[in-house]
């Protein structure tokens, strides 16, 4: 005799009156309508019949006022229970009395009846939408204390210095900060950070805003990305560095890092900000995205040891050379672009219903996942629970001693190399930006609740009592030195995306909206402008 198959969770949420034993009652009348009498009963009279029925009634009466008893499975989680307790409701449901009796499961196996099996879900992922609407706020706190300290002690300066309670020009003087953190504001509806940001820009920067919209730079950008369609490449793959004279590739470096991340996500994303239309004159750029990612899985993808992190490493000296298991934290933006590739921005199920994933749409949304819980685990494995600017990991092939995170509790320790003049952090935006993306996409709470334990780490360990939030010399210590900078992407970036994280995903919808790689959303040509 066969097994027969688990119930399953589609199973539990479907109705629990189903798991009901039968009682002999319910066997009983079950057997009179199949049994050899059945043809005497269908022959009785008015009165008897209506005696059969008064029955039935009774006993479907008696069954459906019996408490439920659900052994290990999920019922119904409570909305205000954040610890993500469960309970089972009992009792009459009499909108029950009048719906179809649902089937019944298959059986357990005998030697499966009463065992302890239940299905693992992790209470700090099942929180009420109200807290999350809490987190949010907290974030939005957050925001407006940076900008306090750099309002007081830095307004007009490109960045705040927090700890010495002045500002720093290192981006031009233009107030980048203010440029920055503006639509931020917006998103946020700090409209006094608004007012205050929106006057100082229109004092100061009214003559560079009147040029604002001048087709002429969106011609000279879209020259560069054709001139560079015609260079060569190594599966798609190109150096990072490019001679301004010759307009030729220089060095064989190849990586997703620094100086190469954003031409991998404009790639894509120019394509999605000029309508995603197939056979228009940007499909090229689509082609070329999908070429490069394939390039990204087959030369520089590797798993490390002992415990199988899936990360990106680099080619420092070209595609015929040594493979360097190196990972920029800035290597964090890919998870988003890969999913936001996939789907085009919808919900990987609206995706599916419409069949509009392909068998590499669906390997890349894996690795989305697979290297964001690597970005993570970059954060978990430290002593802050921050993450150092670059890690190294463990391969077959390379391997160092000594170099930890400093969280012994983390899994992956013996997984993560962070070297002494990697542990700083910026405070950087790319993998909280991935985690929005994903959770728009997938719907998944996890990335939901690793956004916000990135988040109180930042308010640990880089908060500053004066105003302002603090970059970090290491990560790996406690306390942890301080570096006295705010970079200007922490208000446009970093808070933003954890702010839209813990938000309604109808705000700025990713099907009709793209975000640049300095976070600031662009509607979609052909949709909806932003209001």
């Amino acid at each position: 005799m066969s097994s027969s198959l688990p119930y399953s969770v589609k199973d539990v949420h479907y109705d629990n009156a189903k798991f009901r034993q039968r009682s002999y009652l319910k066997v009983m009348t079950q057997n009179l309508l199949t049994g050899s009498r059945k043809r005497y009963c269908l022959s009785c009279s008015t009165g008897k019949f209506l005696v059969l029925l008064l029955i039935f009634g009774l006993a479907y009466l008696f069954l459906t006022s019996t408490p439920v008893h659900v052994p290990n499975q999920v019922a119904k989680v409570s909305e205000s229970n954040e610890k993500g307790e469960f309970k089972i409701n009992g009792g009459i449901n009499f909108k029950n009395l009048w719906r179809r009796a649902p089937r019944l499961p298959p059986r357990l196996p005998p030697d499966e009846k009463g065992s302890n099996t239940s299905y693992h879900i992790d209470p700090n992922m099942l929180v009420s939408e109200s807290l999350w609407i809490s987190r949010q706020q907290k974030v939005k706190d957050a925001f407006i204390h940076a900008w306090s300290g750099y309002k007081r002690y830095a307004m007009g300066n490109d960045e705040l210095m927090p700890l010495s309670q002045t500002g720093t020009d290192g981006l031009g003087g233009l107030g980048a900060t203010i440029v920055d953190a503006l639509d931020t504001a917006m998103i946020m509806g700090a409209s006094d950070i608004v007012s205050e940001a929106g006057s100082w820009v229109e004092k100061h920067l009214l003559d560079r805003i009147k040029e604002k919209g001048d087709p002429k730079y969106s011609v000279a950008a879209m020259k560069v990305l054709e001139h560079m369609k015609s260079l060569p490449k190594v599966e798609g793959l190109v150096p990072i560095y490019i001679s301004p004279d010759t307009g030729d590739f220089i060095g064989e470096t190849i990586r997703l890092g620094s100086r190469g991340d954003s031409y991998y996500e404009y790639l894509l994303k120019v394509w999605i900000q000029k309508g995603m239309r197939e056979n228009n004159n940007f499909t090229y750029l689509h082609d070329m995205y999908e070429e490069a990612m394939k390039g990204v899985k087959h030369l520089l993808v590797r798993k490390s040891v002992p415990n199988g992190l899936v990360f990106v490493g680099e080619l420092p000296y070209g595609s015929n050379a040594a493979f360097s298991p190196k990972m920029d934290h800035l290597v964090c933006f890919l998870p988003g672009t890969l999913a936001l590739g996939a789907t085009k921005g919808m919900s990987r199920d609206e995706a599916m219903r419409k069949s509009l994933l392909s068998f590499d749409d669906l390997e890349n949304l894996k690795l989305a996942e697979d290297l964001a819980k690597t970005c993570f685990e970059m954060y978990e494995v430290t002593s802050t629970g921050l993450a150092p600017e670059i890690a190294y990991f463990h391969t077959e092939e390379y391997s160092e001693q000594g170099l930890s995170g400093g969280n012994k509790k983390s899994k992956y320790i013996d997984d993560i190399i962070i070297k002494s003049l990697d542990r700083h952090s910026l405070l950087r935006p790319e993998t909280v930006e991935s985690l929005f993306v994903l959770h728009r996409i997938t719907g998944n709470p996890k990335y939901r609740a690793w956004g916000w334990q990135i988040f109180e780490a930042f308010e640990r360990h880089t908060k500053v009592s004066s105003g302002g939030y603090t970059s970090l010399d290491d990560v790996t210590s406690i306390p942890p030195r301080r570096r006295d900078k705010m970079e200007t992407f922490f208000l446009g970036e970093t808070l933003k995306y954890l702010y839209l994280l813990f938000g309604d995903s109808s705000a700025i919808p990713l099907d009709q909206y793209v975000f640049n790689s300095e976070a600031h959303p662009l509607p979609i040509e052909g949709n909806t402008p932003m209001k």
